[in-house]
């Protein structure tokens, strides 16, 4: 998105101002004697054929490059985010093959787009010269024949030589345009990409939410999930536990309709969670992870990104029940304090996560998937969060990701992830009872022997 603004900002203005201040100098020439015209016009055909050769290699060239560079930062990301799988299921060294493959495609790409400026630049470099020998050499000849004056040969020449500026600046352009119109291809590819489905589309039967058979595995990795079955009926409070890597954030992310199964289902309402339109997906399920964002703005600006026609009153109940309210009306401005930036107001990462939380509360959606999201809280501020948003959200579905299992005490039914199954599901009193895994876990984060 930078290479396509930029070059939509400065490439096309600049390429008009250097085109026309070529175009003056060869129309000087002209004026002054038209043969020299000519002849200076002829030797500037070397600088046509190198231009013809870089433009049939430029864009495929650029476009490969472009391509190469988005899969390395995907590589990364992908292994970034998904750090505790790779070590739950030891793919280490499988990523880092990865990382190194596509590193070597990206760096390959990279020295094919310079080979090409290396060979375009110097040619077109030495073709400045040739019009200025060429004026020279016929403008010589001419006088000798008493055609033409040396001020008249001279001027020619003179303009000659102050068209490489403007014509090294075209070439620049073009250079550039070459890889702006690489990455508006990628930026126009985004926008055609296919959507899952319009918000035209089929309408949710219910908020019943169903897995079945869901499996799901990372493109470079191992298998995630290995045939999930469940139910979450409409207004329940589900805690989904187990250890890291047992395949929990992938659920969640599955359930928000953010990725696909790789096979199997998830539906809402007996429609595909991820074949909802994005308006449609916002009013069904909302997924609030411990990752969160602050954006540059106000207090008021951050809030209005969950629902733009909210009113101050709404802001304020939405922070009061994730108990945000009390250090904001401590800000300078309250709503109205700058965040981010070098002069703002900066929160630390339990205020940011409790704003992330207010958008959720404005947001207003029937199912609300919470992915650890209290886990930059202390245990007495999280607590009192998570009553608040159950207080907030009673009569709609609440699906959490537990990380301290007193969320799991609390919900109506637990669910326990194990290697990517579902090994349990019932109340805590019966999984507590049963002795199963659990049992387990609770005994263990109690410190019972």
């Amino acid at each position: 998105m930078t290479t396509v603004g930029t070059t939509l900002r400065d490439a096309g203005p600049q390429l008009l101002v250097n085109a026309a201040q070529a175009l003056f100098l060869l129309v000087a020439v002209f004026v002054l004697d038209p043969l020299l015209g000519v002849a200076g016009v002829l030797a500037l055909l070397p600088i046509r054929s190198a231009l013809r050769w870089y433009l049939r290699r430029a864009r495929a060239g650029y476009l490969a490059e472009g391509a190469a560079t988005s899969d390395v930062a995907e590589v990364l990301a992908a292994t970034v985010s998904g750090a505790r799988t790779v070590e739950a299921f030891g793919l280490a060294g499988r990523r880092v093959a990865a990382s190194r493959e596509a590193l070597e495609v990206s760096r390959r790409t990279r020295f094919h787009a310079l080979f090409l400026r290396s060979v375009f630049f110097p040619v077109v470099e030495f073709s400045y010269v040739l019009p200025v020998a060429a004026v020279l050499l016929a403008g010589g000849l001419l006088h000798a024949r008493g055609s033409v004056s040396v001020g008249t040969v001279v001027a020619c020449a003179v303009y000659l030589q102050q068209l490489a500026g403007p014509l090294d600046e075209v070439l620049i352009r073009v250079e550039q345009l070459q890889a702006g119109g690489a990455s508006f291809a990628r930026v126009e590819g985004l926008a055609g990409a296919p959507r899952a489905v319009p918000d035209g589309g089929q309408d949710p039967a219910g908020d019943l939410i169903e897995v079945r058979g869901a499996r799901y595995s990372y493109d470079r990795g191992g298998e995630v999930l290995r045939g999930v079955d469940l139910t979450v009926r409409p207004g329940e409070r589900l805690a989904v536990v187990g250890p890291s890597g047992a395949g929990k954030s992938t659920l969640s992310r599955l359930l928000a309709g953010i990725d696909a199964p790789s096979a199997g289902a998830v539906t809402v309402g007996g429609v595909p969670v991820h074949g909802l339109g994005p308006e449609r997906l916002r009013r069904q399920v909302v997924l609030v992870t411990q990752e969160h964002h602050v954006f540059l703005g106000t207090v008021r600006d951050n809030l209005l990104i969950a629902e733009p026609g909210a009113t101050d009153e709404e802001l304020w109940a939405a922070l009061t029940a994730v108990g945000a309210a009390a250090w904001v009306r401590e800000l300078p401005d309250g709503l109205g304090t700058e965040l981010g930036g070098p002069h703002g107001h900066r929160p630390d990462g339990s205020r940011a996560q409790r704003l992330a939380l207010a958008r959720v509360v404005l947001a207003d959606p029937h199912t609300l998937v919470l992915d650890e999201a209290t886990a930059l809280l202390d245990p007495a501020t999280a607590r009192h969060t998570e009553r608040a948003l159950a207080a907030v959200l009673r009569g709609r579905t609440v699906i959490a990701i537990a990380h301290r299992l007193h969320t799991a005490h609390d919900a109506d039914r637990v669910a326990v992830m194990e290697d990517g199954r579902l090994t349990e599901l019932g109340t805590h009193d019966e999984l507590a009872a049963a002795g199963g895994a659990y049992a387990a876990l609770w005994h263990s984060w109690h410190g019972d022997a």
